[in-house]
């Protein structure tokens, strides 16, 4: 029983939602989850299967089935054909812009570890509001990733190439008024917080750039499968002092957008999932997980794009 409620733990803090939603996700009452949850009774053999099932998704040590990411990609691909120009679609409603700008904006400075709400991002971008009660740094965040948007949309509706220069320019309006070594490279050693996964070394950061920039002009029909590596890929190597997630979602954004696809939207709630399953392609030579997680957050800016989201 102990087994149980040890692996419900690791679900909760993984997917980081209440014990009522994760009651929920088993269509169960809370009362018989908490049960669960406190050991004073055992789930019936097809719910800890459902468990065991869930418990081995979030932790990364499951794969996910070829004819199941066949199926969201095709769905994707579907979406895509619905759109002429994503992007066009993009510049040319305000509405829709500034929501990507806004989720996209909120949610990988959240990643990072920013406290600004989703309110808090809001009002700084668009209203130009100053917030006491925050730090100057998080609000330079946040209207930086904004003006990086901004660059970044218009610089993909000109279907000017994906390459090392955008790389740096990225970075450089990231970190404008951050860190002196904005647009740079690092000349230090880096660790990846919170996981044992060693970086480049950075002598060898530019060539390892170079030797990158390729995959990004890829016109492989799977461009989530494309997508997923180069991102794993930027992330391991590590080529910044600072903002090395916010410049590698971004390219993904770039990619993307350039297949005719909605920005991948990674919510900040699924942070651990998307920790896991980046790990798993970096370290196991697996990628599903990863690639199945993009499929959603494509789907999700499907929504915005699509005036769907709730």
């Amino acid at each position: 029983m102990e087994d149980i409620q040890q692996k419900l733990k690791v679900i909760q803090n993984k997917l980081n939602i209440t014990q009522t939603k994760l009651a929920d996700r088993f269509g169960v009452s809370f009362v018989a989850f908490n049960n669960w949850w406190t050991g004073k009774s055992i789930p019936r053999k097809k719910m800890g299967i459902m468990i065991d099932d869930l418990f081995l998704e979030v932790t990364g040590q499951k794969t996910i089935s070829s004819d199941k990411l066949i199926v969201k990609k095709q769905s994707l691909k579907k979406k895509s054909s619905g759109h002429k120009s994503v992007i066009e679609e993009i510049l040319q409603n305000k509405d829709i812009y500034d929501e990507f700008v806004l989720k996209l904006t909120y949610h990988s400075n959240s990643i990072e570890g920013s406290t600004l709400t989703e309110g808090d991002t809001a009002a700084i971008l668009f209203d130009n509001v100053s917030l006491p009660n925050k730090t100057l740094t998080e609000q330079l965040e946040a209207k930086n990733h904004q003006t990086a948007l901004n660059y970044l949309f218009d610089y993909i509706s000109k279907k000017e190439k994906i390459n090392e220069s955008l790389i740096l320019k990225l970075h450089s309006i990231l970190m404008n008024g951050i860190r002196s070594d904005a647009g740079m490279y690092r000349n230090h050693g880096v660790r990846i917080l919170g996981v044992s996964l060693p970086t480049a070394n950075y002598a060898q950061v530019p060539d390892l750039m170079k030797s990158f920039i390729p995959d990004l002009e890829n016109d492989n029909n799977d461009i989530v499968s494309i997508s997923a590596n180069v991102h794993s890929h930027f992330e391991q190597i590590h080529p910044f002092s600072d903002g090395n997630g916010r410049v590698g979602r971004l390219l993904m954004t770039a990619m993307l957008l350039k297949a005719n696809l909605a920005p991948a939207v990674i919510h900040q709630q699924q942070k651990q999932l998307y920790y896991t399953y980046l790990f798993k392609a970096q370290t196991k030579n697996d990628q599903s997980q990863l690639e199945d997680f993009l499929c959603d957050a494509i789907l999700d800016g499907f929504d915005i794009l699509e005036r769907t989201n709730k």
